[in-house]
């Protein structure tokens, strides 16, 4: 039997019916993602392996150099099999890390190699892997039929083009690519020259003059409103942790107006100023129906030296050690009072904080929309086994499992895909597991039915994505 064979990680029977019954069928919907919205609308083949494989994949990179690998194999200019050998050197000293069944699930998933990749078998699987890549199947808008994606959402910068999104959507891709909005640009109040930076493109693409803090909320708003026409239903942010300061509209005035003399804030003042403008977002967010996601708690580009010569989002992030609930609680409830607190989904990067969200998200939920505050899916470190385990397992101790919208790819790589079917496995082992102990009803409908949701259509339903696939909006 092959390493990836068709019961991977199920080790019940029950598990196995789930799985392949009620979890395999179900199509995609990857709500959160970092795909090019480029590389998505030019829709060429990929090069060679390496550039599928490893370019831009951090995951992959902090293996290679905790193997010795030099830089140059990682993200410097080895040749492109060069860096495949060295990954393919990486790849037995994997084992036990999440990337050795990742690995193995995309060479059988999309090249249908079964081999396990070492330096002995990288010569032929770069040879057979590379000869798929040349057909339609696995461009990147292949790739997305192929793994029966319906819908994928980018992150997109508030002031990023969104020609790609109106290109995919006039040729009538098959597959709904739709936009997030995420401005974490607009937080980067403790550094002036960043922040007016930001603002001036800001400024340029909604053709609007910033002379002041109500300028800046109107840019915004149009902004957001020019992304909700392209079919946004999702907002994004990356950060520490939540912010709870108190920040009324003449403090955040002044606030705003030493920014664009070029003063940088204290950190107290930052807090105070982004605070005021994550209320702002919020607000906008729930008149629109939208979805916000957090995605809190990482501590990142810790190593300087390297964020110096690589630059950011190279492998250098690790979990940070914020305190969440107060702030966290605090942003809720603020929003909650007004009754402007829109739908959320709540990533951590740190189990320590798993029965926390999951315990703030049931203090926020409504009787109106099931499910409305969401303890998110294992998040960059947790989105493995044991941390996909560990979050089912505090979501279902302290809220609705049934309700769960399920998992994300959370990357940058169109090689990522078999990440649901590796979660969908994880859950059916889980649940499967506990129906032949007992503690499930042995009813393969009832929980295979939660199963369906969860894999689906729990997301379809919550995110309320438009129904036509990559409309374009008429203004244009």
């Amino acid at each position: 039997m092959t390493f990836i064979h068709d019961d991977f990680l199920l080790q019940s029977e029950a598990a196995r019916r789930l799985y392949h019954t009620y979890a395999a069928p179900q199509p995609i919907l990857d709500f959160h993602c970092h795909l090019s919205p480029k590389v998505i609308a030019e829709n060429r083949p990929f090069r060679d392996l390496t550039e599928v494989c490893l370019e831009g994949d951090h995951y992959k990179w902090r293996a290679m150099r905790a193997n010795g690998i030099p830089e140059r194999f990682c993200t410097g200019d080895a040749e492109p099999y060069e860096k495949f050998l060295a990954w393919a050197r990486t790849v037995p000293y994997t084992l036990r890390n999440p990337l050795y069944h990742w690995t193995h699930l995309e060479l059988v998933r999309y090249f249908d190699i079964h081999e396990l990749l070492d330096e002995t078998t990288a010569p032929a699987i770069w040879r057979k892997a590379n000869e798929r890549l040349q057909g339609k199947e696995l461009t990147p808008q292949g790739i997305l039929r192929k793994f029966r994606v319906t819908t994928v959402c980018t992150t997109d910068d508030p002031v990023a083009s969104l020609e790609n999104h109106e290109r995919i959507g006039r040729e009538g891709s098959s597959v709904r690519v739709c936009p997030a909005f995420r401005p974490d640009g607009a937080l980067r109040t403790t550094d002036a020259e960043a922040f007016n930076s930001w603002t001036n493109q800001l400024a340029a693409c909604t053709a609007l003059t910033i002379n002041g803090l109500s300028d800046f909320l109107k840019a915004m708003r149009t902004r957001h409103n020019t992304f909700h026409e392209y079919g946004c239903r999702l907002s994004d942010h990356g950060l520490n942790h939540c912010f709870a300061e108190p920040c009324g509209d003449s403090e955040a005035e002044s606030l705003f107006a030493a920014l664009l003399f070029g003063k940088s804030l204290t950190p107290n003042e930052s807090a105070k100023l982004n605070n005021y403008f994550m209320l702002f977002f919020g607000r906008l967010d729930a008149e629109k129906g939208w979805t916000k996601q957090l995605h809190l708690g990482s501590l990142r580009n810790i190593n300087s030296r390297m964020l110096a010569s690589l630059g950011p989002d190279t492998g250098y992030d690790a979990m940070g050690d914020w305190s969440q609930a107060a702030h966290l609680s605090v942003y809720l409830d603020r929003l909650e009072k007004e009754n402007l607190l829109p739908k959320m989904i709540l990533f951590n990067v740190n189990p320590v904080d798993n029965y926390l969200f999951a315990t703030i998200a049931g203090c926020f939920q409504s009787g109106e929309t099931a499910g409305k505050i969401q303890f998110g899916s294992g998040w960059w470190f947790l989105d493995q086994k044991e941390g996909i385990e560990m979050q089912l397992n505090a979501l279902s101790n302290c809220g609705l499992l049934s309700r769960f919208v399920g998992m994300v790819t959370d990357s940058r790589s169109f090689l990522s895909f078999p990440r649901h079917e590796y979660f969908r496995r994880v859950l059916c082992n889980l649940l499967g597991d506990e129906m032949e102990k007992g503690l499930l009803p042995k009813d393969d409908v009832l929980v295979g039915g939660m199963i369906k949701s969860i894999c689906f259509h729990n997301a379809a339903e919550f995110l309320a994505l438009p129904t036509v696939p990559n409309s374009v909006p008429a203004t244009l």
